[in-house]
């Protein structure tokens, strides 16, 4: 999901954000955040795409080609220098759209939600309003509008079923 700034930063970021997100699209990839920060005279562009199934280098080397393809030909970066750096979303990213809960599935995920005790369970299966979590052993629905944060837990030991 694209962070929504106010301000000139902001409108660049929802800029760049509809007009990489067709050409991305019809990759097959999903745009799923974009980060403009300045490092000094240069900006930084950071572009986040995903996939079912995750994505490859050559995804990656796919979508940085489409992206400068794109800006290139458009006026959205204006004149002043930029870095882009394209990747993906990485387990640090929050759950925030059906899509994210699908592409997780079987992983451990820490739900804090609105008015219930947050809880952390493993994803057994979700669709487009919610999910199901196997907590300790029993199934626990839950709605995507319960949930208001949700991160995959990183397992460094977990044994394959």
């Amino acid at each position: 999901m694209t962070a929504r700034t106010p301000g000139p930063a902001g409108a660049t970021r929802d800029r760049l954000h509809e007009v990489l997100a067709p050409p991305l699209h019809d990759l097959g990839l999903d745009l799923e955040a974009v980060d403009l920060s300045s490092a000094g005279k240069r900006r930084v562009l950071r572009i986040a795409v995903d996939k079912d199934g995750g994505i490859d280098l050559d995804d990656v080397a796919a979508a940085t080609r489409e992206i400068s393809r794109v800006l290139d030909e458009g006026d959205v970066m204006g004149e002043q220098p930029y870095t882009l750096e394209v990747t993906s979303p990485g387990v640090d990213r929050p759950l925030t759209l059906a899509r994210h809960w699908r592409r997780n599935h079987g992983r451990l995920v820490k739900v804090t939600r609105h008015e219930e005790p947050t809880i952390t369970g493993r994803i057994v299966s979700s669709d487009d309003d919610g999910v199901d979590l196997d907590v300790d052993g029993s199934i626990e629905r839950i709605s995507y509008a319960e949930v208001a944060k949700a991160l995959v837990q990183i397992e460094f030991n977990r044994k394959e079923n």
